[in-house]
């Protein structure tokens, strides 16, 4: 117990500050991103308000491109646009940029088939009232779906979080980085089991107000 309480406020304490800062900002920003994506998709698609072929089939080859890249190497492989945009590659601020790269693509995609789920009915019903396309996505499409969009988000950040502890394997900091640092390259089992339940206990906080939320909508 000593050992663990000496660890955990002399390098853990601080490595959850760095993971809960490339997480809860890359959330944020990828979440805005794929949220533009999400909306250009469904509206642009067959069927949608504004079918486009040519801007839906551009835009949806680009996620399924930037999705099918494992995370390790779109770290590496972005170092020279993750230098212009932040001047570094290593440390937390320099993770941000791969970390929303990495997550836009898929959180566009959740919501994405959140806006399809909503029922058809509901928006000829809005267009027959003379609703605007506007007032569609946001006042019915976005309201109904915001359930499974809550839910797709909170499964997200858990993908995230995975997402910062490969970061830190390239210097990015955070949890990931001690269990790889102090943990790996040690030979300590017992701080690669610290490490370990700590991020079982963020993923099972975070999953449980996932679902609150996603009841409390329903």
């Amino acid at each position: 117990m000593e050992k663990f309480l000496s660890f955990f406020t002399d390098i853990l304490i601080e490595a959850l500050g760095q993971t809960i800062y490339m997480v809860g900002i890359s959330t944020i920003l990828a979440t805005l991103i794929g949220f533009i994506l999400a909306i250009v998709l469904v509206v642009t698609d067959d069927g949608g308000l504004k079918p486009n072929k040519i801007i839906n089939s551009i835009l949806g080859f680009i996620v399924n491109t930037l999705r099918s890249f494992p995370f390790i190497i779109l770290v590496v492989a972005i170092i020279p646009l993750t230098r212009a945009i932040v001047g570094k590659s290593i440390g937390e601020t320099a993770a941000l940029v791969p970390l929303t790269i990495g997550a836009a693509p898929f959180i566009a995609r959740v919501i994405e088939g959140a806006l399809k789920e909503v029922d058809k009915g509901l928006i000829e019903a809005a267009k027959s009232f003379g609703a605007s396309n506007f007032q569609i996505i946001f006042k019915v499409m976005v309201k109904e779906a915001m359930p499974s969009i809550i839910s797709g988000i909170t499964l997200s950040i858990i993908s995230i979080i995975g997402y910062s502890a490969m970061a830190g394997a390239v210097g990015a900091g955070g949890v990931g980085a001690v269990a790889l640092t102090y943990g790996y390259q040690r030979f300590d089992n017992a701080v690669m089991a610290y490490t370990v339940i700590t991020l079982i206990i963020i993923v099972q906080l975070l999953q449980g107000a996932g679902n609150l939320a996603y009841r409390k909508l329903k």
